[in-house]
């Protein structure tokens, strides 16, 4: 092999690779490990005493307020518990703007006068911490020397031990808010806005009768996709460093196009890899359930069963971050980034959504004959009503650097917000809108032609991987959130937008009922207002086509194409309005989650661009120039030896070192003109004048990357990265 000597040594590293032993025993039962490692509700209740635990449990279960006063117990026996799993360090875990996962670890330990220590864990330090909040993006809300900000228990999210070769941690699952009560972090406005929602979601299944209401919960089960790339070509790509994705790579000969990938057998090395993770999910209680190959080559998927959405959250990130520890024993860098590789598909997080409590059950469950359910009818319109008045909004809650690159494209949902209802609610929804339902499409029997087969049962309707809220049997899945956020962002907004159309529904057929309407006229009458309404946002089409772009114009639908155009969502009078009535974000809150957006979108640019110049001036163009010179000298050397030398690749090379040459040029005066902007039209001018910039250096280096020779080209190539394992 002629390989460049650092993507040679890459290579063999791999070749010699040895699997490690794996983390957890093989041959323990999987039932037997699953929350071992959680201080769960069967924990609490065999070490509690048995009134704390019933007061512990209702705040869990039916979200009662929690008891101060049990605090002091809970934390005794949590720190017995952890001790006796080898804990000596304990750690308020909590998720500020940075879109990653944040702790301060303490120890027990506490010094005693006479030299001695003792070992405690206080009500009063479970309850409460106190991170430093200036050092955190705030946007405005903390200046630097107003430091101090506090995390406060989740008592609906169990703690848990995180184990490490060099000392287990017991993590305490918080909120992260500042001195003043602003929110500054996810799961505070995640924890309101499931309580609003579950506050309009009670008087709807008041007006239908039930009386023995629970608390009602969004539950979610997202799906998480990601790429697996050997550590040592991660090692010799600064740009997969440092931004998470290739700024430069030519397209290899192949890529996804045989569709060979999609959930095809898993190799082995990666395997051995998802064992391990599973292992580590299942101890902490994740309930992991599906794992396969994506579409794209070195593409995987991992995917949970339904949980509160709370408690899905947090274990979201520790997926993440699971993942990313335990790639590095096996070899591998595991990448969450929406567009790790340009022309290949990117990754996303798909957020699985449905509303519902432990009495009336799953509220997005249709039944045999969704026309006859009119509960379930009344749930399914509020999402109507919801998506088609805050489309801008969900759009926002998935807005970023990252994921502009996979929106619109044929991987992922535009960013046009529709509703999928499938065949089958269509047909009812449109009966609605007629006068009144009357049949349901029924389920169908597919017959294969095989004698020794089964028949099979056919759904009612058709999936729509094109939509971005699509109804997929008993829930909505949101297809456009990006693999590198938290879902505690899309899942903000669900819970918020739901409570409105929850409150304005209920307020509608309260009305109804009073001015003398009987119930079912009353539901038939305002589901018919929201299909005229707002049905405009259902579509069942291709939402990659350019028809829909054009017809989702003339419906009033919003195309916000990329997060610099999402981005005033936060500070429009309707979410500020929204947002206000529900006791989700202040104004405050929204000013500075709208500062942040921005200033995380520029420095996210920034990066890529400082990269992008010093890759291509310090990396390509030197190896592009030796290769000028080689071939310079050749034809030296052949008209020297009195022979006509063809310059047609010298004179190809060099055009393209001049482009190249000429994009950092161009590069490095965009960046300099960043300077002559603040605010939105910073992110503005890194959008319309730094990306193209940088794209243009791109195709140059991309160029040259097929025609240099392989020797002298030390950046791992797609082709290796995408398929060596």
């Amino acid at each position: 092999m002629t390989a460049n000597p650092t993507r040679l040594g890459a290579i063999r590293a791999i070749e010699n690779h040895e699997t490690p032993d794996a983390f957890f025993d093989v041959d323990a039962k999987t039932g037997a490990t699953f929350g071992d490692n959680v201080f769960s509700l069967s924990v609490m209740k065999q070490r509690l005493p048995k009134s704390v635990f019933k007061s512990v449990a209702a705040t869990i279960q039916k979200g009662e307020k929690l008891d101060p006063a049990v605090a002091d117990i809970v934390a005794s026996a949590m720190k017995d518990w952890a001790m006796e799993k080898g804990v000596t360090h304990y750690a308020h875990v909590f998720y500020p703007l940075t879109g990653l996962t944040a702790e301060k670890h303490d120890s027990f330990m506490e010094p005693v006068g006479d030299g001695t220590a003792v070992w405690e864990f206080s009500g009063k330090t479970l309850v409460q911490g106190e991170p430093d909040a200036s050092s955190f993006p705030n946007g405005g809300i903390r200046a630097t020397f107003e430091a101090r900000g506090y995390t406060g228990w989740d008592v609906q999210s169990p703690a848990y031990i995180l184990e490490n070769p060099n000392g287990n941690t017991l993590c305490i699952p918080t909120i992260f808010v500042s001195m003043t009560g602003e929110a500054l972090d996810h799961k505070t406005p995640l924890l309101r806005s499931q309580h609003a929602m579950s506050e309009q979601a009670k008087r709807v299944l008041a007006l239908f009768g039930h009386s023995d209401i629970d608390n009602v919960v969004s539950y979610c089960g997202p799906e998480q996709e990601y790429f697996l790339v050997d550590t040592a070509f991660v090692n010799s790509r600064p740009d997969l460093l440092n931004a998470g994705r290739t700024l430069f790579g030519a397209k290899p000969p192949k890529g996804q196009e045989f569709d060979d990938h999609y959930f095809g057998a898993i190799p082995e090395r990666v395997l051995g890899f998802m064992h391990d993770t599973e292992r580590a999910l299942f101890k902490l209680g994740v309930p992991a359930k599906t794992r396969h190959n994506e579409v794209a080559p070195g593409q995987f998927e991992i995917a949970p069963v339904f949980e509160r959405a709370n408690l899905a959250s947090d274990h979201q990130q520790l997926i993440m971050s699971t993942f990313k520890s335990i790639a590095k024993a096996h070899g591998f860098e595991c990448l969450f980034h929406e567009k790790p590789f340009a022309g290949v598909n990117g990754s996303g997080k798909h957020v699985n959504f449905s509303f519902g409590n432990g009495n009336q059950g799953n509220f997005l469950n249709p039944g045999d004959n969704p026309h006859d359910n009119a509960q379930f009818l009344v749930f399914c319109a509020a999402v109507i009503r919801a998506v088609h008045l805050y489309g801008g909004l969900l759009r926002l809650s998935i807005a970023s650097a990252g994921n502009d690159h996979r929106l619109g494209a044929n991987e992922a949902p535009p960013a046009i917000i529709s509703i999928f209802l499938g065949d089958q609610l269509q047909d009812v929804f449109a009966q609605i809108a007629a006068g009144g339902a009357t049949s349901s499409k029924q389920k169908g029997v597919l017959s294969v032609g095989v004698d020794t087969l089964p028949d099979l049962t056919k759904d009612a309707g058709d999936r729509n991987r094109t939509s971005p809220m699509a109804f997929t049997g008993n829930r909505f899945e949101f297809r456009a959130a990006g693999s590198n956020q938290t879902v505690a962002a899309p899942m903000v907004v669900i819970n918020t937008i739901m409570a409105e159309a929850l409150d304005y529904l209920a307020t509608e057929l309260e009305s109804a009922v009073a001015g003398g309407a009987t119930f079912n006229e009353a539901v038939q009458s305002v589901l018919a207002t929201v299909m005229a309404q707002h049905g405009s946002v259902v579509f069942n089409g291709n939402g990659y086509s350019e028809e829909w772009h054009a017809e989702a114009e003339k419906r009033g639908l919003k195309n916000l194409r990329t997060t610099v155009d999402a981005l005033p969502e936060h500070i429009s009078p309707e979410s500020k309005k929204l947002f206000s009535t529900y006791g989700v974000f202040s104004e405050a809150e929204l000013d500075s989650r709208f500062e942040i957006g921005v200033e995380q979108y520029v420095m996210t640019i920034n990066v890529e661009a400082n990269l992008t110049e010093e890759i291509a001036r310090t990396t390509i163009l030197p190896a592009s120039v030796r290769y000028q010179t080689e071939l310079a000298q050749n034809v030296v050397t052949l008209k020297g030896a009195g022979l006509e030398p063809d310059t047609t690749d010298l004179d190809e090379v060099s055009a393209l070192i001049g482009a190249l040459r000429n994009g950092i040029s161009d590069l490095v005066a965009a960046k300099d003109g960043a300077h002559e902007h603040e605010g939105l039209a910073e992110a503005a001018y890194y959008r319309d004048a730094v990306l193209p910039a940088m794209l243009a250096v791109r195709e140059a280096a991309d160029a040259l990357e097929a025609v240099v020779a392989d020797d002298l080209w030390s950046l791992p190539t797609y082709q290796e990265m995408l398929f060596i394992r």
